[in-house]
């Protein structure tokens, strides 16, 4: 819920700040107020304003407005969330333009029209404040983002076909280039993803990741778009959309091939324009990001079926890499295997030193239908249940359904896992699809993918 603002007023007219002073002050928590333009840096490192109300033009015969757009540029250089109204006598359109361009948040004239004014610096208060929050949401994010990329982490590949793919992300990472990741669940594709954030001009911003087959079909425009108060019955407050979040950072859409046709258009117009619009709201707000997609389903297929739009592949896919499944590049296991050792032995404190030749033959040898997710998953698994400081054969439980079990049909637990991974196949992740062939509600295979490590897909 937004508060009342603190505003700073800066004019060399003193009736014309002690008017300010006395309409706005039922509409702020607190008001300043400045003749000589020279104190601003000093009360800008004391005080954190909301709004400042700033004139153009301080030097008697000048209306050029350029000391107006000086000392803007001056006071976003130290609060550069505030926002800045500027105030002049003349009416000037291309002036106005220009201070817009220049950062201004909005343009008033001294004609007091009071209506104006208190739209204009409510405004502002309410941008300034929403920047705020955005900015506090953003770095919450980031910090959850940097834990969570520690589990994501792009291992020195030993298969040509993972060197090759290394090679690309180089090449491609530094440029704003939009990458669509192609492979199997479990691949690795966000590992991919985030290696080309690491490795992008945007590496010190945020890397928002969004899984789309995840979002409930109610909540898509809301989670991607953002809305505002009161935009729909649960909207108790403003909520700034994922898309919004990864504002100079990048924006990685995991299982794109689950989004729906209305949003792929939207979608599709924030590429074109970099501007989102919340939901319940008519104001643009600019965005940039750099996309990242991913998905294991046949997406030109799709665009045959008219279930995915042409003009979006062809925004998301202007590089194209396919990540080859786990059981193609054997030679990358054992690299696998001691980085996921090593950060499971210091997650749950065990004294792991390593793994012996025949444990490691075992994994080798597996054909790993859910690739690095499930070798992952064993991995963890085995750290915890390990009571040695080496990993033998007999530490590593690999579940499947053996040709015993699988004649017998006895084995409900393991059969329910195989028949939701068959049906995922089928439907290539589709969730809603998978739910409905399974007789079953989302939420509830939601739980069942968690159950049995297929989720994240």
């Amino acid at each position: 819920m937004k508060t009342k603002g603190k505003i700073l007023i800066v004019d060399d007219n003193a009736d014309l700040l002690a008017g300010l002073k006395m309409f706005l002050t039922p509409y702020a928590s607190s008001i300043t107020t400045l003749k000589n333009p020279n104190l601003i840096p000093e009360i800008l490192r004391r005080e954190l304003f909301d709004a400042v109300l700033l004139d153009m033009n301080f030097s008697a015969g000048l209306n050029t407005g350029n000391e107006g757009i000086y000392w803007m540029h001056r006071i976003l250089e130290v609060q550069p969330f505030v926002s800045v109204v500027l105030i002049t006598a003349f009416g000037d359109v291309e002036l106005a333009v220009k201070a817009m361009k220049e950062g201004a948040t909005d343009f008033i004239e001294k004609s007091w029209d009071e209506e104006k004014i208190l739209s204009s610096v409510l405004a502002a208060v309410t941008i300034s404040q929403s920047r705020r929050e955005i900015q506090d949401l953003r770095q919450k994010q980031k910090h959850l983002s940097d834990g969570a990329a520690r589990e994501y982490v792009f291992c020195e590949p030993v298969s040509p076909a993972m060197k090759k793919i290394s090679t690309m992300v180089a090449k491609v990472a530094p440029t704003e280039a939009n990458v669509l990741i192609l492979g199997e669940n479990g691949t690795g594709k966000e590992l991919v993803a985030r290696e080309i954030h690491r490795k992008s001009t945007r590496k010190e911003d945020i890397f928002v990741s969004v899984n789309i087959g995840a979002i409930p079909d109610t909540l898509f425009e809301s989670e991607l778009f953002g809305h505002i108060k009161g935009a729909f019955t649960d909207a108790k407050e403003a909520k700034p959309g994922r898309i919004e979040l990864a504002h100079k950072g990048t924006l990685f859409l995991d299982e794109i091939g689950n989004l729906p046709l209305s949003m792929q258009s939207k979608l599709l117009t924030v590429l074109q324009e970099r501007r989102i619009t919340r939901l319940g709201s008519t104001t643009a707000i600019p965005v940039d990001f750099r996309l990242l997609s991913a998905t294991n389903m046949p997406l030109s297929q799709m665009v045959e079926e008219g279930r995915f739009r042409q003009d979006l592949l062809f925004r998301i896919n202007t590089i194209v890499i396919e990540v080859p499944p786990l059981r193609e590049r054997t030679e990358d296991i054992p690299t696998l295997v001691e980085y996921y050792l090593h950060y499971y032995a210091g997650k749950y404190a065990k004294t792991i030193k390593g793994i012996n030749r025949k444990a490691m033959e075992k994994l080798i040898g597996h054909t790993w239908p859910g690739n690095i997710r499930e070798l992952q998953h064993i991995i963890e698994k085995t750290v915890i249940l390990c009571d040695g400081d080496t990993i033998s054969a007999d530490d590593i439980i690999i579940s499947g359904i053996n040709k015993e079990t699988a004649q017998a049909g006895l084995n409900l637990t393991e059969n329910e896992k195989a028949l939701i991974n068959k049906a995922l196949n089928k439907n290539r992740g589709n969730i809603s699809i998978t739910a409905r062939d399974l007789g079953i509600n989302r939420s509830t295979l939601y739980e069942k993918l968690k159950r049995y490590g297929l989720w994240p897909l």
